[in-house]
């Protein structure tokens, strides 16, 4: 299986650039071993996000990108807590 291209918007990098090292190593990890073999392992989003996926960094921290199957590109969007921190 190809792996999928791996774009970041710029609110993914500055929000992984506020992550702490341990964290931004996992963001790394997590893009490269899974998403970028398998984009759709993500849980599926619903409401204004449908279209969209999320993935579990940490306990209060996801990622949210979308794919572009065409392309095989996956956009990363977001990589930050949801709890309004």
């Amino acid at each position: 299986m190809v792996a999928y291209e791996i774009r970041l918007t710029k609110e993914a990098v500055k929000d992984i650039n506020s992550l702490l090292p341990k964290a931004k190593k996992k963001v790394e990890t997590v893009l490269r071993a899974v998403v970028s073999v398998d984009p759709f392992s993500g849980k599926k989003l619903v409401g204004d996000l449908t279209g969209f996926y999320s993935l579990r960094l940490s306990y209060k921290d996801r990622l949210v990108y979308s794919v572009d199957i065409k392309s095989k590109i996956i956009f990363v969007h977001r990589c930050r807590t949801h709890y309004g921190e």
